[in-house]
């Protein structure tokens, strides 16, 4: 028997009411696992064609699919994380117990700038900033590595539910997504792109670029070239912007010590071939995987570093492509729908 206080109506917006309440709560209480969620949507489109020729070519039972991809994943992303934050704990730990490096770069810059350049304080005071800005960074990331252990343990427990039960995640995505079958498409295919150009893409560049700096290091005699190829790797994300932060003040350090042609030979290789390796990758990558402007990596390493930590770095860019591409598919959508009503329109005008 119908309730005779609500109408139909006023039952569906006091449930949608209290959905929308539940749900902020939730939101709320898990906000420090939004980086395991959205982890979690990463490593699902990274690997789904994957879990999907396991079951369906291969006729692998789906849990062993799913361990299966996991473990694969810790080898091929976790790891090599994990060997990255190991060794910036250590070199931050190094650093904090000896400064002198600090200490001799604020010293080098300072003395270049004072003959070079005749501004030696504003020099100082700008790398003196910069280096206590990115120390806090550094230390405020390795400081949540115990709630990035906690993100990557939820993250491959909610992973392993989805791969075993893909078709019927994916069914369920698909009817709650406020979107038709072709805007749906086609915001599936926009996201699986920008992961892929996001992801594979700025990691092929990252990787291609420390390593090349790394040579450099090498060639012209500049200390611990390992160290800070991975470092270059790091920033490389940042693009344009990130391997100059390495190898600048690495040449302005060779330059104070009376070295000539060591730092120019360095500045050369890094501005002539490491920079430009990033636009000629870039390119590439663009034209097989899918385009992310600069400016949208640089405003999302920005936000996704206060929010993520380190991976940031990846996160934060691929939240806002998310979100960019979400409105793109808004727009499309609300574009078929004003042409659906002005045919309508015609149609009754017609009749």
């Amino acid at each position: 028997m119908d309730n005779p206080v609500f109408s139909q109506k006023e039952r569906n917006i006091i449930i949608l009411i209290i959905v929308l309440v539940l749900g902020g709560i939730i939101l709320y209480a898990t906000r420090g696992l939004f980086g395991a969620f959205l982890g979690t949507m990463l490593m699902y489109t990274l690997f789904r064609k994957l879990n999907i020729f396991f079951i369906e070519k291969w006729c692998w039972p789906k849990a062993v699919s799913a361990i299966t991809i996991i473990i694969l994943s810790i080898f091929i992303i976790v790891l090599p994380f994990y060997g990255i934050g190991k060794m910036l704990f250590t070199k931050a730990i190094e650093l904090q117990q000896n400064p002198e490096w600090i200490n001799n770069l604020v010293t080098a810059v300072k003395e270049f700038a004072g003959d070079k350049l005749g501004q030696p304080d504003f020099i100082e005071k700008q790398l003196e900033s910069s280096t206590s800005y990115v120390g806090g960074l550094l230390t405020n990331t390795l400081g949540g590595a115990a709630n990035l252990f906690l993100e990557i343990t939820v993250m491959y427990f909610i992973l392993y539910f989805l791969f075993v039960g893909y078709k019927g995640f994916e069914q369920g995505l698909r009817f709650y997504l406020p979107f038709d079958e072709g805007s749906a498409a086609i915001f599936a295919e926009e996201f699986k792109n920008v992961t892929y150009a996001n992801v594979i893409g700025q990691t092929l560049i990252a990787l291609v670029q420390g390593a090349c700096l790394t040579i450099g290091f090498y060639i012209f005699g500049a200390s611990d070239p390992f160290f800070w190829g991975v470092i270059t790797a790091i920033l490389s994300f940042i693009p344009l912007l990130g391997p100059p932060l390495i190898f600048v003040p690495a040449a302005i350090i060779m330059f104070s010590q009376g070295l000539t042609w060591q730092p120019i030979g360095l500045l050369i290789w890094g501005f002539g071939l490491v920079i430009n390796i990033d636009n000629v990758l870039r390119f590439i990558i663009a034209k097989r995987l899918g385009d992310i402007h600069p400016i949208i990596t640089v405003v999302g390493v920005i936000i996704g570093i206060p929010l993520f930590g380190l991976l940031g770095l990846v996160f934060g860019p691929l939240l806002l492509v998310y979100f960019l591409s979400a409105v793109k598919v808004y727009k499309a959508n609300k574009r078929l729908s004003l042409k659906q009503q002005t045919l309508q329109g015609h149609l009754r005008d017609g009749v």
